[in-house]
């Protein structure tokens, strides 16, 4: 058994990463262009995200010393790569922190009464906390809280079976295909784990393939199920942050379950997403470790208490921007590893000009479009 607990371990990071405050936007945007519709570019997104996380991965593998983003881009892309993808990176890291704290409050002010504006600030301090404390304490938490998130959804899905209504979930919209382009690539984002996964199977780095593939897997999954579940019960109903939506529809239960949820998948992902923002200036960086928790921390809670709380803006924003840059910017640093590598690698792919240039143009019309749209 111990020796399947790395593999775990791992697995949750990844998990945990990836369901965070995306899945609460995914079936508002699902039902605004159609849920066949819906399901039709996440699957796409999903396809997507599960090569560029396996890329990383080989390039994790293929690199000597421990980096974060940024320090790949600049072993392979020099300096201007490495601020590029610094930018992208704190673009998509603040803007995720910054959509948890917004969330965090709203579920929290559901369950039980009060300020969204107090809970939030509370649910900050205390995952601030956990991030200050490191590594070893949150892949406990990441184990235990992914444990619980999949328990719920499937709780859920077994509540909620009777009070589905087929004819919700039956819409397709060829030209609405876009709009949950910018929620969906935030809610499948996942990147900034795989260095963390492979430092958890440091000795069993086999396993990292594994450990992505069911890592991107899970999420898609949940995902669909959740968001088959909250437009199948609430229709037109449906919230811009699901779990409330879900809740008023179903009763007071319900109320306390899908919130309990949502507080489950912000937390697991704010801590994570914390984690790694914080390695990025501390080993990229070389910054000290208290200067960089203090960066991390203190810009996603200044641009809320100034007023920013649009929690739809932020995750179609931080998905198609952060996420699509990041998305470029791996692709070249993957067609240049070959010749640079500085170690094997634990699996290698073929790569291909091809793939890389059709996905980088998917990205800049996901950022154009994002950026019209919204």
């Amino acid at each position: 058994m111990k020796k399947k607990i790395p593999l775990l371990e791992a697995i949750a990071v990844l998990v945990g990463t990836t369901i965070g405050a995306g899945i609460l936007g995914l079936p508002y945007v699902f039902y605004q262009a159609g849920f066949l519709t819906g399901l039709l570019i996440m699957t796409a997104i999903f396809l997507t995200v599960l090569l560029l996380n396996l890329h990383l991965g080989e390039i994790v593998t293929s690199t000597k010393g421990y980096h974060q983003l940024s320090g790949y881009a600049e072993k392979y892309l020099g300096k201007t790569g490495k601020y590029i993808m610094f930018c992208s990176v704190v673009f998509g890291f603040y803007g995720a922190l910054l959509a948890y704290i917004i969330g965090e409050g709203k579920v929290l002010a559901a369950l039980t009464g009060g300020s969204p504006f107090v809970y939030s600030l509370l649910f900050f301090a205390f995952a601030s906390l956990l991030i200050y404390l490191g590594l070893k304490v949150i892949e406990k938490a990441e184990l235990f809280l992914t444990a619980g998130i999949l328990t719920v959804v499937l709780l859920l899905a077994l509540w909620s079976t009777n009070a589905l209504n087929w004819s919700n979930l039956a819409e397709f919209d060829l030209y609405k295909l876009f709009i949950p382009y910018g929620v969906v690539l935030f809610a499948m984002g996942g990147l900034s784990a795989i260095p963390q996964q492979a430092q958890i199977l440091a000795g069993h780095g086999k396993k990292l393939k594994l450990a992505i593939i069911l890592g991107t897997l899970i999420p898609f999954l949940v995902y669909l199920v959740f968001a088959a579940i909250v437009i199948g019960v609430s229709g037109s109903s449906t919230t811009e942050v699901a779990s409330i939506g879900l809740g008023l529809t179903l009763g007071p239960a319900m109320i306390i379950v899908a919130n309990i949820f949502a507080f489950l998948t912000m937390s697991t992902s704010f801590l994570t997403l914390g984690l790694a923002l914080k390695n990025t200036y501390n080993y990229d960086f070389n910054l000290n470790k208290k200067l960089s928790w203090l960066l991390t921390v203190s810009v996603p809670l200044l641009i809320f208490v100034a007023g920013f709380n649009d929690f739809e803006k932020v995750l179609g924003l931080g998905g198609a921007i952060g996420g699509g840059l990041q998305g470029i910017l791996l692709g070249v640093i993957y067609m240049r590893l070959k010749k640079n590598r500085e170690k094997q690698p634990e699996y290698e792919f073929a790569k291909s000009w091809w793939i890389t240039g059709l996905l980088a143009l998917m990205f800049i019309g996901g950022m154009v479009y994002t950026l019209w749209y919204l």
